[in-house]
């Protein structure tokens, strides 16, 4: 397999999933403004939409969509639990939570790094993110991860998002459950070793 990322993007969400389930794999990092690869392919013939993350599979095949693909990894690797069996009801609320984190959380907050949004709006929409984050909060008391004790894909992908707001002005100290939640998952040695690759990809 191969994941197409751009470091500090959302592609961080399945790259910490393909490491949590021990598959191998290679990345490449994409120029997305030049739309171009590391190794100078026109991304778009890779990712027709022009944007990360892309995971191209062993028979050729690239699937797209960061919730999608998280799925696809971690149904791959049962044993590791990242999500529950397909078709269960648990498997219904983690993808009830993979909506919520993009739909939600990753649009708000990515819309945020728009240097043209007037600011009147954009304190409407942090107003918004911020009635999230208290939803989120709630949601997350007496909880160590969002479908309970077991990390899952979705953690992946919330963990992502959170971090973002610190480099736009909103400090996730405010919300102690989150910064804690977070903390948790940055300790995990997947999280760390994912961090780090990119951290030396971006160099």
């Amino acid at each position: 397999m191969k994941l197409y990322i751009a470091p500090g993007a959302c592609s961080l969400s399945p790259h910490i999933v393909l490491r949590e389930a021990g598959i191998p794999f290679d990345i490449e990092t994409v120029d997305l403004g030049a739309k171009k690869t590391k190794s100078g392919k026109d991304f778009k013939t890779i990712n027709p939409k022009g944007y990360v993350p892309a995971l191209e599979l062993e028979g050729g095949q690239v699937l797209t969509e960061g919730p999608a693909i998280v799925q696809y990894i971690a149904d791959q690797k049962p044993a590791s639990k990242l999500a529950p069996p397909a078709g269960t009801m648990d498997r219904y609320r983690l993808q009830e939570w993979l909506n919520y984190v993009t739909a939600e959380m990753h649009k708000s907050v990515g819309s945020l790094f728009n240097p043209k949004m007037p600011d009147d709006y954009r304190e409407i929409t942090k107003t918004n993110i911020g009635n999230r984050m208290d939803f989120l909060t709630k949601s997350l008391q007496g909880k160590d991860y969002l479908m309970g004790s077991t990390f899952t894909i979705a953690d992946a992908y919330l963990f992502v998002i959170l971090g973002w707001l610190g480099h736009l002005g909103m400090d996730l100290k405010k919300w102690p459950v989150l910064q804690a939640y977070w903390d948790r998952i940055a300790a995990r040695p997947a999280v760390k070793a994912a961090l780090d690759a990119e951290a030396k990809a971006a160099a």
